[in-house]
């Protein structure tokens, strides 16, 4: 297991001291299918992978701390040979009891059977109600016959509790060996990124670049995080634009975002660079703007600082060069308040990174209060300038010439909250002005 048993126990025990006298309840991610009878490749769902390192279809994992006997319980698929042999090995429930630290494992097919002893005696039922419809009906239908029984017995789960407020702030904060697992898949995308900055010649197709990323992943052992954006000329207004198919001409901006996934940790890095040809005036004016965006956020990671100050910061800096650069006029606070800004910079500036590329977790709560940086944190800052062919001004707001359209930049980096600031894991993908110039 790429985390040792000892660090999913620790894992375990936070969650249940925090929900006292209630069960908590986690399943799997099921099989799904493409077309007919085409499985999609496996990906565990992450809340449960992170308690358990369970990598299997079909289980669910019930988390019961005012319980006797066992506090963490296990169902799984049960052997059987003849089903394995279409699609694939299964640790059967002996063996998951053995590799796993449950305090009992069951069949899945017992569900039903033997959940209501871990429920008889909770306050609530922690359980997220997700995607997938049917095991949200059998927890339902459970909580409903011992709100039935109540009035008779006395106790018993009287509330359905969402398991991600006490589940996600402890994922938010990584381990020393998450941070490793993330520096490990942040490694293979620095390397993809440079491969693809070499490679990237006027004449390619965006799918070629993207092979040549997707290659250096594989080798390693390790899979794209997500679709991977290779896009070029007017593609790269897109956000997220995963097509891939057109022919890079010589002077398009070329803007690729790609990471790596390492036991299920992500990296998630975004450059743009002019193909065979320096910059043009205005390519060059928005790159700098963004790169400055970026830097002055990055500034204000550490521990300590709000979240939310690092996109207001960002967005300070877009503004003002916007309206240098008459692609804006008016008030500079008005504008930010009326977020008139956003026909050119329509996202966040970042998302938390680990188990999942948008990580667990809320980023404020309220409208006033944001959360605070803690270490161990690791969140992405990607800010960005898209002027679409397309763009339609806000209200107010100039038109915008002819020469500027289609320009579409979006830095992005991977950065570890630290004790005193911070780290750029992903500083080894060049980003400088002078360095994208000599591509």
């Amino acid at each position: 297991m790429s985390i040792d048993a000892a660090e999913y126990r620790q894992r375990r025990d936070r969650l249940m001291k925090k929900i006292g006298h209630g069960t908590a309840i986690f399943g799997s991610a099921p099989l799904s299918v493409m077309h007919h009878d085409v499985e999609y490749p496996f990906r565990q769902e992450s809340d449960f992978f992170y308690l358990t390192g369970f990598d299997e279809p079909e289980a669910v994992a019930v988390f019961a701390p005012h319980h006797e006997e066992h506090q963490f319980v296990l169902f799984v698929q049960p052997k059987d040979m003849e089903k394995e042999t279409w699609t694939g090995y299964r640790i059967g429930v002996e063996e998951a009891k053995k590799q796993y630290g449950a305090d009992e494992v069951y069949p899945i097919n017992e569900l039903n059977e033997k959940l209501p002893q871990y429920l008889k005696n909770a306050d609530r039922i922690y359980y997220h109600l997700g995607r997938d419809d049917t095991f949200n009906q059998t927890v339902i239908r459970h909580w409903q016959s011992f709100i039935r029984q109540y009035p008779k017995r006395g106790k018993g789960p009287i509330a359905i509790e969402d398991s991600n407020p006490t589940l996600h702030p402890l994922r938010q904060i990584k381990s020393a060996r998450e941070i490793e697992l993330v520096r490990k898949a942040v490694k293979v995308a620095v390397e993809a990124h440079n491969r693809a900055l070499e490679f990237a010649k006027p004449g390619v197709y965006e799918y070629q670049i993207q092979a040549e990323i997707e290659h250096t992943f594989g080798s390693y052992g390790m899979t794209p995080a997500y679709p991977s954006i290779v896009a070029s000329g007017e593609n790269s207004c897109i956000l997220h634009y995963i097509e891939n198919k057109r022919q890079v001409q010589k002077g398009d901006l070329l803007l690729i975002d790609a990471g790596s996934s390492y036991h299920y940790y992500n990296s998630d890095i975004t450059r743009t660079f002019s193909v065979g040809a320096s910059f043009s005036k205005e390519q060059q004016s928005i790159y700098e703007l963004v790169l400055e965006a970026q830097l002055q956020a990055i500034s204000q990671i550490k521990p300590g600082n709000d979240y939310k100050t690092i996109h207001d910061t960002a967005v300070c800096v877009l503004v003002g060069g916007l309206l240098d650069l008459g692609l804006l006029k008016g008030d500079f606070e008005q504008i930010i308040e009326e977020e008139k800004y956003k026909p050119f910079y329509m996202h966040r500036t970042g998302h938390w990174l680990g188990l999942d590329v948008h990580d667990a977790g809320v980023y404020q709560y309220g409208e006033e209060k944001s959360v605070i940086l803690q270490p161990g944190h690791i969140l992405t800052v990607e800010p960005g300038i898209y002027i679409s062919p397309h763009i339609k001004p806000a209200e107010e707001q100039p038109e915008i010439p002819e020469r500027w359209r289609g320009i579409g930049i979006r830095i992005e980096d991977d950065i570890l909250v630290t004790e005193d600031g911070c780290e750029v894991l992903t500083a080894g993908v060049p980003k400088s002005v002078e360095e994208m110039q000599k591509i």
